[in-house]
């Protein structure tokens, strides 16, 4: 009698969501829990804001797959609640960065200058004010006048351009302290970090809506930075080497596709404001605890489920936390060690605005989603 084959030790599941077939390999012994955890970083959902219906019925999460029928080349159909996704998902691997979203800016509802209106601005006027402000100015590459100003250069703001290269010239800049290069198209290898690292004095940079997939770990040699903003790019990790920034005060790295941090942003010892929100963060790094001068952080939409052990007992200024869509609910968070004094901290803070009537509505924030919304 001839014996049965064994069963596969991997199945690929076809999963049906936003309009595309997403195969996803699990072992054949797979719950319908672990196949939600896998599909989190290829859609941007939540385990708990995915919905999975085979042949019509709704799987529960404690249920195997082979308990639901659902084998080898089986459909099922994803349906993702409102308010739980992360990022800009879905993301795939073969994903192509998409153009950078144009901040909103007064200005546009005026008629832009022309390169040709650029050109004639008098370098001494820069000069004389220290300030280049090119905004909003139709330029697909900075004007060639800027690098002759020099040293008497403090600001340089080129946002809302097309912009698509920062070359070696910028190390001219010599005296520059801040560097606005927000909603452009700089891509990675166009950016001439070697020529940043020279200025010395700057201190305030801004390349958040561009093209960027990873900073080089020469950013660790900018340590007179103190606001780093990098949000709606494309990253997906930061350099180790972050950590020799100690100076740096704002971090504020939202919209990207992240899914871990290096350790070293534990050493970041000045920082007092962090944005991560809306990654792929399953976890944060113990050595986030280390951040005793942290007051604001957002990890808003999120696939965290946990917080580092002595996280509130060691960032004893932390008074804002954002965890909405993640993992950690409100009851999650007054089981960590130091909530008691965190939520007195932070109510304080928010009588104190009700009393001076500033940015509040009145409506005290918990900081996290209720179990309830699980369901």
């Amino acid at each position: 009698m001839e014996s049965s084959p064994p069963p596969p030790r991997a199945i690929t599941v076809q999963v049906k969501f936003g309009g595309r077939t997403i195969p996803v390999e699990v072992p054949a012994s797979a719950s319908v829990a672990d196949l939600k955890r896998l599909l989190q970083p290829l859609t941007n959902v939540l385990p708990r804001g995915q919905r999975l219906i085979c042949k019509g019925k709704v799987l529960a999460d404690a249920a195997s797959l082979c308990s639901v029928q659902v084998g080898d080349g089986s459909k099922v159909m994803l349906i993702a609640s409102q308010g739980l996704h992360q990022g800009d998902g879905p993301i795939t691997k073969n994903s192509s960065a998409p153009a950078p979203r144009r901040a909103s800016n007064v200005k546009e509802a005026q008629p832009q200058k022309s390169d040709t209106n650029v050109s004639k601005i008098r370098p001494e006027r820069w000069k004389s004010t220290g300030i280049i402000a090119l905004s909003d100015s139709s330029l697909k590459a900075v004007p060639e006048e800027v690098w002759g100003c020099g040293s008497s250069i403090r600001v340089l703001d080129i946002s809302n351009n097309s912009v698509e290269a920062i070359p070696q010239e910028i190390a001219a800049l010599k005296s520059l302290q801040k560097l606005i290069l927000t909603a452009n198209d700089i891509a990675d290898g166009n950016i001439s970090w070697e020529g940043l690292i020279c200025i010395q004095t700057l201190t305030v940079l801004l390349l958040s809506q561009n093209r960027l997939v990873a900073l080089p770990s020469s950013l660790g040699s900018m340590t007179h930075l103190r606001e780093l903003r990098i949000a709606n790019n494309r990253l997906e990790t930061l350099p180790v080497e972050i950590g020799l920034l100690k100076h740096l005060e704002i971090l504020i790295a939202s919209n990207n596709r992240i899914s871990s941090l290096p350790s070293s942003i534990g050493d970041c010892e000045s920082l007092n404001e962090v944005d991560l929100s809306s990654n792929l963060l399953a976890e944060l790094p113990e050595a986030f605890g280390n951040l005793q001068n942290l007051k604001v952080l957002s990890l808003r939409n999120n696939g965290l489920t946990s917080l580092p052990s002595a996280f509130f007992t060691k960032c004893r200024l932390l008074i804002t936390l954002d965890l909405h869509g993640t993992e950690i609910t409100n009851d999650v968070l007054r089981q960590v060690d130091g909530w008691e004094e965190f939520d007195e901290r932070r109510r304080k803070k928010h009588q104190k605005q009700l009393d001076f009537r500033v940015g509040s509505s009145g409506v005290f924030d918990e900081g996290a989603d209720d179990d309830r919304r699980r369901s």
